[in-house]
């Protein structure tokens, strides 16, 4: 069954960018003073303050009251005595037009809005602080992690609507905006450390607001027992059929319907790190932000489900241009997921995926390389229809607290002959972990996460970094190999309704793969408000 996602998580995968540069110049990253903590965001970010603010508010304003029935009054204890009650404040009362578009409680059908009305689905803002401390490094090259510490900040703002324009077909319309950057200009590391840069890009893209996705979702019924759907993002409240066929087109995230996983799938709730949240040996197809066009369609049953989709690529790796020849230039894949019994919580996926598009292959480009006397490129050795290929596991296995405490593996694999050029540079992965539910401590909202990641390169591809070749992600100018190694802890802590403060620290060793250089210590400080 599909997974109910909790309100307006991203997929950066939302989620979905890149980061690293890509074309020459490779290095072009101002450099500012450090920043330390996320104490000087409202004067750094004012936008940020300011809808942070305005939401609070609006929740609080919009929460029924919480007093407790009047009582009689009893006589002073004193002649002079004497005390002052507290005028009651009646709770905010929206129409009833505005109330259903927000999203607020039914109202009586004469008050009802047509079923096509766009209907406000969510809204939110996250901010991540990050600092790398400084760190052993002999030598660094452009796309290295800055060995001298580093501080940035990121922002991301979102507003989620929605349209029931038929009793089958949906319409679904995200404006997300992001501002800011990442340590090191997210390079020098296979497992990047701040998922929200996905969206920042590598090619002077703007950062005004933009159209993250506008695709329709059409529902074939294949039984008459339904199940019930919460509002989401890119999730109309209502009733699905259990068993039913599921199309989505238009423009969309492909990971946003592929290698779901509950205990590690948002960036903006739960781990940060690209390989933790995502299978970051899947080179899924997307543009700079992470976004597509494309088609998927399911077969969805309460204990199996087949997902098949296909993807335009960029023109170029990392690139913002999608390639209009689909026939030599896209990204297919499938998954299969299995609950074989709903009682256990077990969920299995299995994916595997094809992509099409003008790559360069690692060997060639080193042989190229040696023949003349020059560093490898492998840019130079582009060339349309190259394949890639590769496939994952991705287990979740609730444990107790109703699964709000559960733990996952992740295991992915590509072939690891041809340029990474979407995602980032991660051949081979293994992930663990797990969520605890601060309901052992008095604080159910809560959650506290722990997890481990092994990136590693195939032969062909550390080779070529070996000769001092680079790709949009990686390169230190040479390379002692050794699997990239990462740990990350985050402890979610609800502060209000709409708020949560997320603390988060991050150990890697071996950074970019290279022996010689690390190990890094990334602290970091997530702010999300979100309704």
């Amino acid at each position: 069954m599909p997974k109910t996602r909790g309100p307006f998580e991203s997929s950066p995968r939302g989620g979905l960018g890149r980061g690293g540069r890509l074309v020459p110049p490779r290095v072009g990253v101002s450099v500012r003073q450090p920043v330390r903590g996320l104490g000087l965001v409202l004067g750094r970010w004012a936008l940020l303050g300011l809808l942070m603010l305005g939401l609070v508010t609006g929740a609080h304003a919009a929460s029924p009251s919480q007093e407790p029935e009047s009582q009689a009054p009893r006589p002073p204890s004193r002649p002079e005595a004497f005390t002052l009650e507290p005028l009651e404040v009646p709770p905010l009362k929206l129409p009833a037009w505005l109330g259903e578009i927000l999203g607020g409680t039914p109202e009586p059908q004469a008050a009802r809005l047509p079923g096509w009305f766009p209907r406000l689905l969510g809204a939110q803002a996250t901010a991540i602080d990050q600092w790398v401390l400084p760190f052993r490094s002999p030598y660094r090259d452009a796309n290295s992690l800055k060995a001298n510490g580093d501080d940035e900040i990121t922002q991301t703002y979102g507003v989620y609507l929605g349209s029931r324009l038929t009793t089958r077909l949906q319409l679904y319309l995200d404006v997300e905006m992001f501002k800011g950057a990442a340590i090191g200009n997210a390079t020098g590391l296979g497992g990047l450390t701040n998922g929200d840069v996905v969206r920042q890009g590598a090619v002077n893209l703007s950062s005004d607001p933009y159209i993250a996705r506008a695709y329709f979702r059409y529902v074939i019924p294949l039984s008459p027992a339904t199940e019930r759907v919460d509002r989401a993002m890119d999730h109309l409240p209502g009733q699905d059929p259990e068993r039913r066929v599921e199309i989505k087109f238009g423009r969309l995230a492909s990971n946003d319907d592929f290698d779901q996983n509950r205990y590690a799938n948002s960036t903006r709730t739960q781990f940060m790190n690209w390989s933790l949240w995502n299978n970051s040996a899947w080179d899924y197809p997307a543009d700079t932000r992470g976004f597509d066009q494309g088609i998927m369609v399911a077969w969805i049953t309460p204990t199996w489900a087949l997902r098949g989709g296909s993807y335009q690529m960029p023109t170029f790796a990392n690139g913002n241009t999608l390639d209009e020849h689909v026939w030599n230039a896209r990204g297919d894949v499938v998954e299969l997921t299995l609950q074989p019994r709903p009682d256990w919580g077990t969920v299995v996926r299995v994916l595997g995926y094809v992509n099409q598009a003008r790559m360069g292959i690692y060997r060639d480009a080193s042989a190229k390389a040696k023949q003349t006397g020059q560093t490898p490129d492998i840019r130079q050795d582009d060339h349309p229809g190259r394949i890639k290929w590769g496939g994952g596991l991705n287990i979740e296995q609730p444990l107790a607290d109703a699964g709000e405490t559960g733990a996952f593996l992740r295991l992915g694999y590509d072939d690891g002959k041809t340029e990474s050029f979407a995602f980032t540079e991660v051949d081979r992965l293994a992930s663990v972990g797990v969520q605890l539910s601060g309901g052992h401590w008095g604080r159910p909202a809560d959650r506290l996460g722990i997890a481990y990641a092994l990136d590693g390169l195939s032969p062909e591809h550390r080779h070529y970094l070996e000769q001092g070749g680079a790709g949009f992600v990686l390169g230190d100018g040479r390379l002692t190999y050794g699997l990239e190694r990462i740990l990350e802890v985050y402890y979610n802590w609800r502060l209000l309704r709409y708020v949560h403060v997320s603390p988060d620290y991050e150990y890697i060793e071996n950074p970019g793969y290279n022996r010689d250089r690390g190990p890094a210590h990334v602290f970091g400080l997530r702010v999300r408000v979100s309704f």
